[in-house]
């Protein structure tokens, strides 16, 4: 990667932050690791978030939240994940720079905002403050093309 451009760390913080992002999942939702792996799989497919070839077991869903298995976690994973975590009544946050990173890429990549201004306003309130720096990188990286 080319190390002169300002985002070439971006997309690897968001792939470190992906386990966290999965982690949370497991941590909030509700029923046993086979059962929020199905929910996720079925709604990556229901709200069109990807398209996973198969539903992941739970064992698999905990080896994705693990630290360092960023490259393991599927992209239609985390956005689902963070789909679902934007809406809970716990009102999550993300706990570091990194998986902030993978929240505000994920947001990106499921709404697909015209403008910067859109996608902060359309966030939870909870979530303006703790995404902020990250949404900005996001946004950045996504004009770069390398958020396609």
């Amino acid at each position: 990667m080319n190390e002169t451009m300002p985002q070439s760390g971006f997309y690897a913080k968001v792939r470190h932050g992906l386990p966290a992002v999965i982690a949370r999942w497991l941590d909030l939702g509700r029923g046993d690791a086979d059962r929020l792996a199905l929910i996720l799989t079925e709604t990556a497919r229901v709200a069109k978030l990807g398209e996973p070839d198969a539903t992941p077991s739970g064992t698999t869903l905990q080896h994705w939240a693990c630290p360092g298995h960023g490259d393991d976690v599927p992209l239609w994973a985390g956005r689902t994940a963070v789909f679902l975590l934007v809406q809970m009544p716990a009102r999550p946050v993300p706990a570091d720079d990194a998986e902030a990173c993978a929240w505000a890429y994920c947001w990106l990549r499921n709404r697909e905002p015209a403008t910067f201004e859109a996608a902060a306003e359309a966030l939870p309130d909870h979530l303006r403050e703790p995404l902020d720096a990250a949404l900005k990188a996001a946004w950045t990286d996504r004009q770069g093309l390398r958020l396609v």
